[in-house]
């Protein structure tokens, strides 16, 4: 019998001590990661809700996912709070002992990074972006997305997953166009495809099993935010091409819906921003006050898409100015 009260006694503190070892230390998410596999394939992939980060959703509305191969695990995005992050950490924990090599952050917008400090505070991984991504601090009144000032309104909007404790972790290494991570037999192939929704946009195409992480260049079923100085909606269309000439086998968007059909996927962000630059393309030419072309212009096929509220105005005014700049540079002698 005391053997026995022994035995239950050393369970109870190897139970304790194992949930010492892997509690949160950031406040407790209520809505677990939704995470799936690739079919046949050692890629774990988490999808976001594809509305817009609030207390609803807990900021999860960003898509992130993670390659484990024979020398190591690589992880594409952190999400949108450093509780998010450390669920993803945790989740690759629970399904493989190898460690976390590399994080590649796609761009640094809060929705993708704010988890980093999990990694970065819990792992031994190295930070991995595109060498523009330094923009995001470094520029502060210039970036795409004012650092500071989003973190202020996360603080507000996402406490308590975000809080006085957050920070934004820079990247440890940074590439220009193109860096390849080989890991036994799993190649990994980093992209530029910037600067299009950000300045420092990243896609990860992973070999040989065909999988295409694309970040924000491509949004399947969720209207894009294009609504900052760095988009460029002509980059943007460029590097939709340069998706399609992969001919990914399956797609893991920046938001939105997962695909083994790359091309569907790709084509409704290219539908969008082609629609919109069509509908501001002819207000421009024809000097067409902005106001005017919004009310004038049909949006019944994205009026029920998820961000069109929050995202479709700014992103066409966003336009609407590209389209003019672009003109008056044509007339220039």
């Amino acid at each position: 019998m005391r053997r026995l009260l022994l035995l239950a006694l050393f369970a109870a503190c190897s139970v304790a001590a194992v949930s010492a070892q892997t509690a949160s230390p950031y406040p407790a998410l209520t809505i677990p990661l939704s995470i799936a596999q690739v079919p046949g394939k050692s890629v774990w992939y988490s999808t976001g809700n594809p509305g817009i980060p609030g207390r609803d959703n807990e900021g999860n509305t960003s898509n992130a996912g993670y390659v484990i191969t024979s020398e190591g695990v690589v992880v594409f995005d952190a999400l949108g709070t450093p509780s998010l992050g450390w669920a993803l950490l945790q989740d690759i924990r629970k399904r493989t002992g190898k460690k976390v090599r590399y994080v590649i952050a796609s761009h640094y917008h809060a929705d993708h990074i704010y988890g980093l400090q999990a990694f970065k505070d819990h792992s031994d991984a190295v930070i991995v972006a595109q060498e523009r991504s330094g923009e995001y601090k470094d520029n502060e009144p210039t970036a795409d997305e004012k650092a500071n000032q989003r973190l202020d309104q996360r603080r507000a909007a996402l406490s308590p997953w975000v809080d006085a404790n957050t920070r934004v972790v820079p990247p440890d290494i940074t590439f220009k166009e193109r860096m390849t991570i080989t890991l036994g037999e799993t190649r990994l192939t980093l992209i530029y495809a910037g600067p299009a929704h950000s300045s420092s946009d990243i896609m990860m195409m992973v070999e040989p099993d065909g999988v295409l992480f694309a970040g924000d260049i491509v949004q399947n079923g969720r209207i894009p935010f294009m609504n900052s100085e760095d988009v460029s909606t002509t980059q943007w269309l460029r590097a939709l091409d340069e998706v399609a000439k992969l001919d990914p086998k399956f797609i893991i968007p920046g938001h939105g819906k997962t695909s083994t059909e790359a091309k569907q996927a790709i084509a409704f962000t290219r539908d969008y921003i082609q629609y919109v630059r069509n509908m501001m393309s002819t207000a421009v030419q024809s000097w067409i006050d902005f106001d005017v072309a919004y009310e004038r212009a049909d949006w019944s096929n994205y009026r029920d898409v998820p961000a069109f509220a929050s995202n479709n105005r700014g992103n066409a005014y966003r336009i609407y100015l590209e389209l003019e700049q672009s003109q008056f540079k044509a007339d220039k002698p």
